[in-house]
């Protein structure tokens, strides 16, 4: 009878490495390290940053759009509107973002890579808004302009000063000018989509219309923003979007590439590094304990045997592989 061969086991592209709180964890914080810093180095010329201030109220002047006055006259002739819009303004941004990042990472952890992307990609576009055109805030602008800080009016109520959200005597240590775009509305709007595309009900929608827009509301009242800042921040987030895509395939390439150099970083659970040796009984990629690649592969097989991969959605233990099958038939 002639022989016939057994069909070659089919390969598939490998997934992605599991995500890991400890390794999410020090990217998300160096990016922000990064961005926070590079707020800091980018700070303009005080003319400069007012001459740019003045030239978007003009082109909003232009386009008859003038939504800043009313609303800071608003938050400041009413404490009850405008004390909470400071606490808004100052805590939020950095409470909310982390707590849908934690959420995405814990339950939606297929649709978290993708999203981390984009708002990390988001994030750095929006520094280099900060470097070309850092205005000044209405905030800042002479009384004549007829804008009110809101934070330094209602400071008693609150940690900060005079100079935006940061606590009394840290204002040093931000940069005032970094205004354009507004990631305080770009990273509200990233925030709102979570909970509208992911929520998964109607309290969770409700949240991701009603953030967005109160932050807009409440950057412009308390005077800190522009409404064409407003509007560059939600340019910024839907540019990041578009490039997330590419951006994620160029780090998974370069995370490939930097594997293949170094073995050891495509080692642990859930990877595909190189095999470790212990106890002079060799253990691979899926592996947990010494000489299960020879239970795997049986008695007599050849050392250099791969062994079935054993992550998850794998064969377990004593499932006969697809060729053993085709054997014992044969």
């Amino acid at each position: 009878m002639p022989q016939t061969e057994a069909p070659a086991p089919r390969t598939e592209a490998a997934p992605p490495p599991r995500l890991r709180w400890w390794t999410e964890l020090p990217l998300i914080l160096l990016v922000y390290g990064c961005y926070s810093a590079g707020r800091l180095l980018v700070r303009g010329d005080v003319t400069d940053a007012v001459d740019h201030g003045l030239a978007i109220l003009r082109v909003e002047k232009v386009l008859h759009l003038n939504a800043e006055h009313p609303l800071n006259r608003l938050f400041t002739r009413e404490p009850w509107l405008g004390v909470p819009a400071d606490f808004w303004y100052a805590s939020l941004h950095y409470l909310v973002t982390p707590a849908i990042l934690v959420w995405l990472f814990r339950s939606r952890a297929a649709r978290y890579r993708a999203a981390r992307t984009w708002l990390m990609t988001s994030t750095f576009i929006g520094l280099i808004g900060f470097t070309l055109l850092p205005p000044c805030p209405p905030r800042l602008l002479s009384p004549e302009h007829g804008f009110v800080d809101t934070m330094a009016h209602y400071s008693s109520y609150g940690w900060w000063g005079g100079e935006a959200s940061a606590p009394r005597g840290l204002g040093g240590m931000t940069n005032q000018y970094a205004a354009m775009p507004s990631l305080h509305v770009g990273w509200a709007l990233w925030c709102g989509l979570m909970l509208w595309r992911h929520g998964g009900t109607r309290w969770a929608k409700a949240a991701g219309v009603a953030y967005p827009l109160l932050t807009a509301l409440v950057v412009m009242g308390t005077a800190n923003h522009y409404l064409l800042d407003a509007v560059a921040g939600v340019a910024v987030m839907g540019v990041g979007m578009l490039l997330a895509p590419y951006v994620g395939r160029a780090a998974g390439r370069a995370r490939a590439v930097l594997a293949a150099r170094v073995p050891a970083l495509a080692g642990g659970e859930g990877g595909a590094g190189s095999a470790i040796v212990s106890g002079r009984c060799q253990t691979s990629a899926g592996e947990r304990i010494p000489r299960q690649r020879e239970t795997r592969l049986g008695p007599g097989a050849e050392p250099g045997a791969s062994p079935q991969d054993a992550g998850d959605g794998a064969p377990g233990w004593g499932v006969p592989s697809e060729a053993e099958s085709l054997g014992k038939t044969r």
